[in-house]
């Protein structure tokens, strides 16, 4: 397996761009669009990799997720079990959590988080420019969007929902390096309603490298979130954002995740844990908040209606103060609330 690894690094080494119009000649990502994988470089160096088919390196997916993702020191940022296994530091529990994903427990009663029959099946990825009338800038100006839609079958291979998804990359002035997804959820068209339930199993998830990690043999982690609650405590609190850091090869480095204001219930709960499991989760509000009876945080969909997450991965050198994570989190929503943000459907637990 651990050829297979590299194969996948050399691939994202001699990525070719997909170009689309407007894009700038100097551009920073090129993604590479292969059958079963988009390969993604930042100025012409390793970033990631979306797996969303089937792959020599790491057979069918059951849902798409990025992996192996390249931090700005060069480190790999999330743990390379399942699809590598046997590396020195790694534990080999839970196997679902691959690398960086999106998935929830309770669809309909579909467990997508944990349940192998359950999967989510993406098209091909198609490039263009995001956002044409009001552009959002970054250092390389106007993003470039990845599009694709994905479609979550339950066991029988019913469709019961689609996800109208898309992924953009960039590098910031201190190297940081970005990936932003956002998610357009949808009941599929014989679907009369979706109801997401209430559980901690889900939503918008990572699963960190070791070193990352608060507690274990090689652990060298330390978490903060937006209210200044720290390590073991940002578990189950509501933040705007959650940054995770700690020394691998013997470099600072760290991940923060931002949730947007337009998504359902911000401030989001974070399902973060000590082993390097780190979640943004809108729905499982009577565990984070020990509520009885359960199901507060069920969230229903009409057909017609459609729920929008946007959410920012940043990963960075230093601790999430030397690399000044809270404005990095106030100059994002100052540059994407300049539009008119779309609303998502009525919350009638809103707080």
């Amino acid at each position: 397996m651990k050829r297979y690894a590299a194969l996948i690094f050399a691939l994202l080494s001699i990525a070719q761009p997909i170009c689309a119009q407007g894009w700038q000649e100097k551009e920073k990502a090129k993604v590479e669009i292969k059958p079963g994988i988009d390969i993604v470089n930042l100025v012409d160096k390793p970033f990631t990799a979306l797996i969303r088919g089937k792959t020599e390196a790491y057979g069918e997916a059951r849902i798409p997720y990025f992996y192996p993702i390249v931090g700005p020191t060069g480190a790999k940022m999330t743990r390379d079990f399942p699809m590598i296994k046997g590396v020195e530091g790694e534990s080999d529990d839970h196997p679902h959590h691959q690398s960086l994903w999106l998935a929830h427990g309770n669809v309909n009663g579909v467990d997508f988080w944990h349940d192998k029959k359950a999967k989510i099946e993406s098209s091909k990825t198609t490039p263009r420019i995001l956002f044409p009338q009001k552009k959002e800038t970054s250092p390389s100006g106007p993003f470039v969007a990845y599009e694709r839609t994905d479609t979550w079958l339950e066991p029988g291979g019913d469709p019961i929902l689609t996800n109208n998804t898309a992924y953009a990359a960039d590098v910031l002035k201190d190297g940081a390096r970005v990936l932003e997804l956002w998610h357009n959820l949808a009941p599929a068209d014989a679907v009369d309603e979706i109801i997401f339930g209430d559980t901690k199993e889900g939503t918008m998830a990572i699963r960190l490298a070791p070193q990352l990690r608060l507690k274990g043999g090689v652990a060298t982690g330390k978490a903060i979130n937006s209210n200044g609650d720290k390590d073991g405590k940002v578990w189950g609190k509501r933040a705007k954002w959650v940054a995770y850091w700690g020394m691998i090869d013997g470099e600072t480095c760290g991940v923060a995740i931002f949730d947007h204001p337009t998504n359902l219930r911000h401030p989001t709960w974070w399902h973060a844990r000590d082993y390097g499991l780190v979640t943004a989760n809108p729905f499982g509000i009577s565990d984070f908040e020990k509520l009885k009876p359960r199901g507060k945080g069920k969230y229903t969909l009409k057909r017609g209606q459609e729920l929008k997450l946007r959410y920012r991965f940043v990963f960075f050198a230093g601790t999430a103060e030397e690399a000044d994570i809270a404005g990095k989190y106030d100059q994002w929503i100052e540059e994407t609330m300049q539009r008119k943000p779309e609303k998502n459907q009525a919350d009638p637990n809103k707080e």
